[in-house]
């Protein structure tokens, strides 16, 4: 299975090791931006160009972008232009899964990921190390949910959502589209489309 990773930066990278991890090789990068290029030297692997790059490949595509909403709009931009094949989801073997669990393309499990039992996640989604999903949770298109975050049972994080570093969200909440929950807050109540929340217990940032 050969990869191009889309970003070249600090997360494209963990994607890469996961790529590894999962037995896959990677072609390189694409980035449009300027990525530092020792780290990617360190690991002998090349920026190959620009995302215009890809057309000219014959390799399997994984978004490689930390922040949910930059994923999502390379995400979409790519679908519109078409013909490209999106890697399927990637599981660390150092993360585990439960019963029934569907994982999308593009979907990363990063080691120490929890899954429990009968939980969906979208396309392009992202559980970073010891991030834990409980049981009934739902995680729609190009959710982040970063280190050590706790997702309880019954949760619904909706497109573009991103769950900060050591964030808790208690059972049955529910996160709007787009919403960003800072890192160490804890959710008791639902999160409002778009809105950003911090804190303990988590308030909407003004």
């Amino acid at each position: 299975m050969s990869i191009v990773i889309v970003g070249a930066g600090g997360h494209g990278r963990e994607v890469f090791d996961v790529v590894e991890a999962c037995g896959g090789s990677c072609l390189g990068f694409v980035d449009d931006g300027s990525p530092d290029l020792e780290p990617l030297r360190q690991r002998a692997v090349s920026l190959l160009g620009g995302l215009g790059f890809l057309e000219e490949l014959d390799a399997l595509v994984l978004l490689g972008i930390g922040e949910s909403a930059t994923r999502r709009e390379v995400g979409h931009a790519l679908d519109a232009r078409g013909g490209l094949g999106w890697s399927p989801a990637l599981v660390h073997p150092l993360a585990s899964t439960g019963s029934d669990v569907e994982l999308g393309v593009g979907t990363v499990l990063c080691a120490g990921a929890r899954l429990t039992t009968h939980i969906a996640i979208g396309r392009h989604g992202y559980v970073g190390p010891n991030a834990t999903l409980g049981h009934d949770v739902i995680l729609d298109d190009y959710v982040t949910v970063l280190p050590g975050a706790t997702v309880s049972g019954a949760v619904h994080l909706a497109s573009g959502v991103s769950i900060g570093t050591g964030a808790h969200i208690l059972p049955g909440v529910r996160v709007g589209e787009a919403a960003v929950v800072g890192a160490g807050a804890v959710v008791l109540a639902d999160v409002a489309p778009g809105a950003t929340v911090a804190g303990v217990p988590a308030r909407p940032i003004h």
